[in-house]
């Protein structure tokens, strides 16, 4: 087995459904990196620090598909540690769907020679948690999502990786090449300190087209309302085990 070649795809995210309730809105407020992709982005980097994978890890690559922004949350990637970046461009405003995501990943593990790809198990935009499964469909690779622990075997052919479930955990182990989405008791990120925000300015971060990529991603889903949960109401104190009880008899809860 060669070294590991990860890619971490992120996104850049700002949850807030807009006016016409149609999508979310982007326009005019300030975005940040999708946590769970700031999980993947740390996982990667602790695999190489800690020397888990017997053979070490070449290269971490960050890819992000959006507008021109965007390339800050590539930076942002790189000042916590990701060697290199992908930016494919796209209008404001404009979103693809999690199978023209997973098409455009394939072509940039195809074109990298990726080995692992480590990702969120879903945006906290759209919540669709299915780009990950997609991915692994397309490039026939074993998968594992939701991780909250992942590791390998001595010899480098296999990733062990522990996941929450209902009623308790579960291991899964698959072969290498592998897709790995992340869940939030993975790790804690790192935040990027200056020195490295300002070496992050240095690395290379290239611009792909889909023309470059040969991959079509036409919408084949229209989303036709998105609206924002109803505000919680405020709690209420009791005095004692009996007023809890009393209270919950009240609201049909017991």
């Amino acid at each position: 087995m060669t070294a590991l070649r990860i890619l971490v795809p992120v996104k850049r995210v700002k949850p807030r459904v807009n006016k016409t309730q149609t999508g979310i809105e982007t326009a005019g407020v300030k975005h940040s990196m999708n946590p769970f992709d700031e999980l993947s982005i740390e996982e990667s980097i602790r695999i190489r620090e800690s020397k888990r994978y017997p053979h070490g890890v070449s290269e971490i690559i960050a890819f992000s598909a959006g507008p021109p922004k965007a390339a800050d949350i590539l930076r942002t990637a790189m000042a916590m540690g990701a060697d290199r970046s992908i930016h494919l461009e796209i209008r404001e405003g404009e979103e693809l769907e999690p199978l023209g995501v997973a098409k455009v990943l394939r072509a940039i593990v195809e074109r990298e020679g990726v080995n692992l790809v480590v990702l969120g198990k879903q945006s906290i935009d759209d919540d669709a948690g299915q780009t990950g499964q997609m991915l692994a469909g397309l490039l026939g690779w074993s998968q594992a999502t939701q991780a909250s622990k992942v590791g390998f075997d001595g010899q480098g052919e296999k990733c062990e990786v522990l996941r929450e479930i209902d009623g308790g955990v579960e291991t899964v182990r698959g072969s290498l090449p592998m897709v790995v989405t992340t869940d939030l008791r993975l790790n804690e990120p790192r935040y990027a300190s200056l020195p490295n925000i300002m070496k992050a300015k240095k690395k290379k971060l290239d611009k792909v087209t889909l023309e470059e990529l040969g991959v079509g991603v036409e919408r084949r889903v229209k989303t036709l309302k998105v609206i924002e949960p109803p505000p919680r109401k405020g709690g209420g104190k009791v005095e004692d085990v009996d007023g809890m009880i009393a209270k919950l008899k009240e609201l049909g809860a017991l």
